[in-house]
């Protein structure tokens, strides 16, 4: 069985704060070939994880690492791997990931009012 993940349940899975449904995705995990986990839905799940939960940045680094870490996981990892970048160096994850899909559209700039993610995009991102 191949099948994709929402945000709910990655955000139970990090927070653990309701034994019976980080059981069910737990043994989801076990269960299925393969797991896929939309961009977007990690994009929410750090989202949820910095302003419902006020989860550290660090933790929440080492949570998706865990997660994109099991065997069964599959992720647009070269996507991932920029919005771990730039949430590392103190921007969103969702920026990580709009920088990295405006550069493999071959974009010759990315325009944007968010003065952080401008800074951080070495030089791509300018406001319009």
């Amino acid at each position: 069985m191949r099948v994709a993940l929402d945000t709910n349940l990655l955000v139970r899975l990090v927070v653990d704060d309701d034994a019976a449904q980080v059981d069910q995705v737990e043994h989801l995990l076990d269960r299925a070939e393969e797991v896929f986990i939309p961009i977007i839905t990690l994009c929410e799940v750090v989202w949820v994880l910095r302003r419902s939960y006020r989860m550290p940045t660090a933790s929440i680094v080492t949570a998706l690492r865990s997660i994109a870490g099991i065997q069964s996981v599959a992720i647009n990892r070269p996507a991932f791997e920029a919005g771990l970048e730039m949430l590392a160096r103190g921007g969103d994850f969702a920026d990580g990931c709009v920088l990295f899909e405006a550069k493999r559209a071959k974009c010759d700039r990315l325009a944007t009012f968010d003065r952080t993610f401008a800074a951080l995009s070495d030089g791509f991102a300018s406001p319009p």
